[in-house]
């Protein structure tokens, strides 16, 4: 062996990257925010520096849904691999006279994200939005969520101060863990109301918007992204970012009502763009490269398996979702279809889906179908040239809806949501 030769093999091994081993896995939550609401995706005013530079990193699908508009059950799915009418978690608040407590069952019942991560080595942490009781209903290792409704505990109690009062439990997290491949989910209620920005970003937006509610919002969104870019910057500083799996995603939309401090109906709760869609980011250095995919589809019900294939873990066979690192590698074809259901905001049977559903949605291509249950006429748009949603084609394309109403109705039954009551 000449002396080019080992100083050749030499070089390689100081170079090569020091990622063996499983990847840590970090997903970023978003709370009530719009598809639209940054600047990669061309908003005009809403500036996102730190999500845009995630996005330019890693693989990004502009497509992104979940499957349901509310935020519990949007989480449910996100954690579980499956859909609402699977996790049974399909709204934000049990019955009337029923016992919190009795809905964590279903939490117990199918596969958590967190608990197999656990399970096989990872030290897992929660922090923000959690509605599962305590965080270890959910198999995560460490968490800030007590779950105890006698003190205050209902969606993430002492997680809610992840964020909006800084990050250093989560960076005490990493430090605590020992040589464990970590996962986090950080989902804090940002830039979910009460919208009170700091002073310095309302400033920005003040002059931006007519309506002072929606200049809230704006400087909300990018209070947002700061905290994103604060866990981002500690990673590097850490030298974990190469081997960290990202995964950012919103639970639901939200766009401002201009005339009040609430939302516009046709957003959060409901079945249509502004509710449901989100763009759905991974970023994982060591083993993706960068993309932006304009036309897959993708669903958040696809994070866990694809998470857990990242991971060299077996995905359990409940779990719906398809692997995106495949899609994003060119290896396999992204989802034929993006499907979803809407539930009232409160329970209407902890162990029956079918009460509380209020619609069931269909996307493929550039088709959108919105079945409602209760019989009205199903609404189709052709989301190529009317992303709005304003104008209802069901009745000039009476072949589409029937095509797409197959395929909502082949879905429901494949994954077990069983008849619907006339």
């Amino acid at each position: 062996m000449n002396r080019t030769t080992i100083l050749t093999i030499l070089v390689g091994m100081i170079s090569a990257p020091a990622h063996a081993g499983p990847p840590n896995v970090l997903i970023l939550l978003s709370d009530d925010q719009a598809y639209v609401d940054y600047s990669f995706m061309e908003h005009k005013v809403v500036r996102t520096p730190h999500i845009d530079k995630l996005a330019k990193e890693g693989v990004l699908f502009t497509r992104g849904y979940v499957p349901t508009s509310l935020c519990r059950s949007s989480l449910m799915s996100i954690l579980s691999g499956q859909y609402p009418h699977q996790h049974l978690i399909t709204g934000n608040d049990p019955p009337k006279g029923t016992d919190r407590a009795e809905m964590l069952k279903h939490v117990r019942r199918v596969p958590m994200l967190p608990r197999i991560l656990a399970e096989h080595g990872y030290a897992c942490f929660q922090s923000g939005k959690w509605w599962e009781g305590n965080h270890k209903e959910g198999g995560f290792t460490d968490g800030m969520t007590h779950g105890d409704i006698t003190r205050g505990g209902r969606h993430g109690d002492e997680g809610l101060k992840i964020g909006r009062q800084g990050n250093k439990l989560v960076f005490d997290f990493l430090e605590s863990r020992g040589d464990k491949p970590f996962f986090i989910w950080y989902a804090p209620m940002l830039p979910h109301q009460p919208h009170n920005p700091p002073e310095r970003l309302l400033e920005k937006y003040r002059n931006r918007s007519a309506s002072l509610h929606v200049a809230k919002y704006w400087a909300m969104c990018e209070w947002w992204d700061e905290q994103c870019g604060e866990l981002l910057d500690h990673l590097e500083k850490k030298g974990l970012a190469e081997n960290t799996l990202i995964v950012y995603l919103a639970d639901n939309g939200w766009i401002q009502d201009a005339q009040a401090a609430k939302f516009h109906p046709r957003s959060k709760r409901s079945p249509y763009e502004g509710g449901i869609r989100t763009p759905i980011i991974l970023r994982w250095p060591a083993q993706l490269k960068p993309k932006r995919d304009d036309s897959s589809l993708a669903s958040s019900v696809d994070l866990a398996p694809t998470i857990l294939a990242a991971c060299g873990i077996e995905t359990p066979q409940e779990m719906q979702g398809v692997n995106l690192l495949n899609v994003a590698s060119g290896q396999a074809k992204s989802r034929e279809a993006a499907f979803g259901e809407i539930y009232q905001h409160d329970v209407a049977d902890i162990d029956h889906a079918e009460p509380g559903l209020l619609h069931r949605w269909c996307v493929t291509g550039n088709w959108k179908l919105i079945l409602p249950k209760d019989g009205k006429t199903p609404e189709l748009f052709d989301l190529s040239a009317d992303l709005g949603e304003r104008q209802n084609l069901a009745a000039s394309q009476g072949e589409q809806v029937k095509l797409l109403t197959k395929q909502i109705e082949e879905w429901w039954e494949q994954t077990g949501g069983g008849s619907l009551k006339p």
